[in-house]
């Protein structure tokens, strides 16, 4: 079954392969990296520096492109798939709620809710990965990437949270967030942290 990618330049036949990341490979690093960021900010001891914000800013950035390109491929490419893509979306909101104010009181709960997230969203890639083709995959990882470069960097909530929408209002908002970052002097990268999750 192909995935439904959007509108993308033609691509030469015979073993192309496009240069790039499979979305799979992408989306368990970055589960892999917020979860031990999560557990370091937890622990006992000093937080490490400016890690809430790199936190909040990786974490926002990840369910925006997600929305944007991993869930509606799951859509389209997997049989049965769309209640437990709704059930992620709306946990995506929770977990954007639970990040609006957060709290040291409020660290464990957003932890539990990553965790969750990651053991949600995981069986639906490997689904994905069963119906895509190599290249989809890649292309998929691409897109990804580039939907993480302009998203926000702070949760909104009641921002649309489906495409087309989201691919409209999202980057949009994204610029008026980096624009308050830069003002602020925020932190929102992890290669920003003194020791940055590994890759």
């Amino acid at each position: 079954m192909s995935v439904h990618l959007p509108p993308l330049p033609p691509t030469p036949a015979d073993g192309y392969r496009p240069g790039g990341r499979s979305i799979a490979d992408l989306v368990a690093e970055e589960h892999r990296q917020l979860l031990e960021l999560t557990r370091r900010l937890i622990e006992p001891g000093p937080d490490p520096e400016h890690g809430r914000d790199v936190l909040v800013a990786t974490l926002s950035r990840h369910l925006s492109a997600e929305e944007q390109y991993l869930l509606p491929a799951v859509r389209h490419a997997v049989d049965n798939a769309d209640p437990l893509v709704d059930e992620v979306v709306s946990a995506d909101v929770e977990l954007l709620r639970a990040m609006r104010e957060l709290t040291d009181e409020g660290l464990a709960e957003l932890a539990t809710r990553i965790e969750a997230h990651a053991g949600a969203v995981d069986p639906l890639v490997q689904r994905l990965c069963a119906a895509a083709t190599e290249e989809e995959l890649i292309r998929l990882g691409n897109r990804l990437e580039i939907a993480e470069e302009a998203a926000p960097t702070r949760p909104h909530p009641a921002a649309p949270h489906t495409p087309p929408w989201n691919r409209i209002v999202e980057p949009a908002v994204g610029v008026v967030d980096k624009v308050r970052d830069a003002v602020t002097g925020r932190h929102t990268q992890l290669a920003e942290l003194t020791e940055p999750p590994a890759s």
